[in-house]
């Protein structure tokens, strides 16, 4: 750049807006196959690499052009860390596979596809409505791949002992169940429980479960003023029908919680939640269909399966909470075009379903969950087309406000209004920085 002139410059830029914008409006027209050379692409994830591997394999065999794809898994735990520091560093992938819950935290370091190459409505109507937190102000943050939804894994064994032929398909049925299946001896001590349910800290996906609770009462967690476009906490709001949605959900999630209670089936002291469901300790256990392997490989012999999310009787809509990755082009990729390019072809209808197939998780396309599908293949595509998602301004701060919003009212530190109110206004502060 040296010698040019700011004039030049601006030119060269506005001339390379203008190739990118032109291969998006053409991949997104023609649903994922260009003529445009792709080169070098290497795309980080956390999902499965050797799932993943295996269908970019058998894609170049229809498409030459991705023979230098190349899919790297990084370790989840460190993931956003290790992300940060290689763009920081100018080391970073060409394409990265993001959950929509770090789509606002890391915006400023995307490239966004803008909505004259695939408007709002184009968006919703391919990919599920959980994907939405991946709309900005400035555009598309990335190309939807894959919806992971939560489900309810049932102990067979412990249901039908207790005489229940079946999962509980609504919440309230679980207060009758907890008096059948939780077992306690004289000090109170839990050994058999229904469901790790009221506590935080040993309690996996906690945060995605109490979400999911608010949600299907019909609240949100953050909101989008109309006037401003402005993210703002919406888990108390002042008016609206939506009032009680949090307070009634965390009143439910810690009621579970609460010795002094006839349901009372769960407390800090006791295993990991997922790890007590593959012992066969508890009887139900809220997780990711992404889990489904990994809890049989805890236990081969337990015998459970997956099935829908209870819901609350009467509640406004069928409602899930599901974990959307898509592909986003970072500002630093140094093969910008040829990533736009590998997005839209790993995201087309054929090799979405392919994807969706190897890693054992639905498409996040509509057009893909509409095939027929069977057996829990079809109860994860239709949790997924009921799944939904709010915008998370830092997944990582975030926890500690749904930590404290629990335990503060677990262990009677506040009141459950007055937790439910520092939650919204910790939520506030969090938007406002």
């Amino acid at each position: 750049m040296k010698g040019l002139s700011v004039f030049q410059i601006v030119l060269m830029a506005t001339f390379a807006a203008l190739a990118v914008g032109a291969v998006l409006i053409f991949a997104f027209a023609v649903g994922g196959s260009t003529s445009t050379a792709v080169g070098s692409v290497k795309i980080w994830g956390t999902l499965d690499a050797t799932s993943f591997n295996s269908v970019i394999r058998q894609a170049v065999e229809n498409d030459p052009r991705l023979s230098l794809v190349t899919y790297v898994q990084k370790d989840s735990a460190s993931f956003t860390t290790d992300l940060t520091n290689a763009l920081a560093s100018g080391t970073g992938p060409d394409l990265v596979l993001l959950a929509q819950d770090e789509a606002y935290a890391q915006a400023s370091k995307l490239t966004p596809i803008p909505y004259t190459s695939i408007s709002q409505s184009q968006f919703q109507n391919t990919f599920v409505e959980a994907a939405n937190p991946f709309l900005s102000s400035g555009g598309v943050l990335g190309v939807p791949l894959s919806v992971d939804p939560l489900v309810l894994y049932w102990n067979k064994d412990m249901l039908s002992t207790a005489g229940f032929a079946q999962a509980p398909q609504y919440w309230d049925e679980l207060y009758d169940m907890a008096t059948h299946i939780t077992h306690r001896d004289d000090s109170g001590n839990i050994s058999k429980s229904l469901i790790g349910f009221g506590e935080y800290a040993n309690v996996q996906n906690a945060k995605d479960i109490l979400s999911m609770l608010i949600l299907q009462a019909g609240g949100t967690i953050t909101g989008r003023e109309s006037d401003t476009g402005n993210i703002v906490s919406a888990i108390s709001p002042k008016t609206g029908d939506a009032t009680q949605a949090t307070p009634s959900a965390l009143r439910f999630y810690t009621e579970f919680a609460d010795p002094s209670k006839a349901d009372y089936t769960w407390n800090r002291s006791l295993a990991n939640s997922r790890q007590a469901f593959a012992a066969g300790d508890v009887a139900l256990y809220i997780g990711y269909a992404s889990e489904k392997p990994l809890i049989k490989s805890m236990n081969p012999n337990l015998n459970f399966a997956p099935a829908p999310v209870p819901q609350m009787r009467n509640g406004p809509r069928a409602t899930d909470m599901g974990r959307v990755y898509a592909f986003v082009v970072p500002r630093t990729s140094s093969n910008p075009t040829g990533a736009i390019t590998v997005e839209s072809v790993l995201t087309a209808t054929d090799v979405s379903l392919s994807i969706s197939t190897a890693l054992g998780i639905p498409s996040a396309r509509r057009d893909v969950l509409a095939l027929k599908a069977q057996g829990d293949t079809d109860l994860f595509n239709r949790q997924a087309i009921i799944a939904r998602s709010w915008i998370d301004p830092d997944p990582v701060k975030t926890e500690p406000i749904f930590r404290d919003m629990i335990e503060n009212t677990t262990s009677g530190t506040m009141l459950l209004s007055e937790a439910v109110q520092r939650a919204d206004q910790e939520m506030q502060q969090l938007l406002s920085q």
